[in-house]
Order: structure tokens, then C-alpha cells, then sequence
């Protein structure tokens, strides 16, 4: 399974930005999709994640209310929306998939990880 993570640039403090993850060799044997982010100096976090079937989301204290997920199946693609984005959410942020029974929004509990895309956020 490779993963492709997109949509990171630039944006002012309260805006917006979309963030993709297209899986390719996808299968249906996958337990759950999530995202997580490094900034600078700092281990890489969780800050949602999902199971495969449906259920409750994961969401970091730091993004609840301002982040959502969404997948969009037939194009193997999720998605990661970070709405009201602050100064503090700048990082590197990357997609991963877990292939096996579990639970847990840490890096150990996620098996196939895709490139991260930067989000930066600065007036």
C-alpha cells in the first residue's frame, strides 16, 4: 500500500485547507485510517483517527471542533479538514493506515505511513 498525502501550503491564522491522502493497492483488509502531524522539535502526534467500520473518531483535545475526516472510498482518497487553523497547528502532517485489529491514535499502533505535506501557518 503506498500512500500520497497533498494539499499542505501556506495559510493566514483562521483559514482553511484540505488536506488528501489517495491510497493506491488499496484492500478492504484495513482497521483504520488516521493523521498525524510532527512540527518542529516535537514528536509526531495523533490528531485523528478512525476505524474501518462505523464507529467513533478520534479527535486531538488541540483540534476538536475545528478538524474533521471524511473518506471518500471509490477514490481510495480520505480526507483531513482543518478548519480556523492557528499558528500552533504548523507541522508536518501525514496519513496512515493500520492493517491490523487494534486500537490507538499513536505512530506505534499504524503500519503504513505516507509522505507528509507541510502546513504552515502564519499573517
Amino acid at each position: 500500500v503506498q500512500l500520497q498525502a497533498s494539499g499542505g501550503g501556506l495559510v493566514q491564522p483562521g483559514g482553511s485547507l484540505r488536506l488528501s491522502c489517495e491510497h493506491s493497492g488499496f484492500t478492504l483488509n484495513y482497521y483504520a485510517t488516521g493523521w498525524f502531524r510532527q512540527a518542529p522539535g516535537r514528536e509526531r502526534e495523533g490528531v485523528s483517527c478512525e476505524g474501518s467500520s462505523e464507529g467513533s473518531t478520534y479527535f486531538a483535545n488541540s483540534v476538536k471542533g475545528r478538524f474533521t475526516v471524511s473518506r471518500d472510498n471509490p477514490k481510495n482518497t480520505m480526507y483531513l479538514h482543518m478548519n480556523d487553523l492557528e499558528p500552533e497547528d504548523t507541522a508536518v502532517y501525514y496519513c496512515a493506515i493500520r492493517h491490523y485489529p487494534g486500537s490507538g491514535c499513536s505512530v506505534a499502533d499504524f503500519d503504513s505511513w505516507g509522505q507528509g505535506t507541510q502546513v504552515t501557518v502564519s499573517s
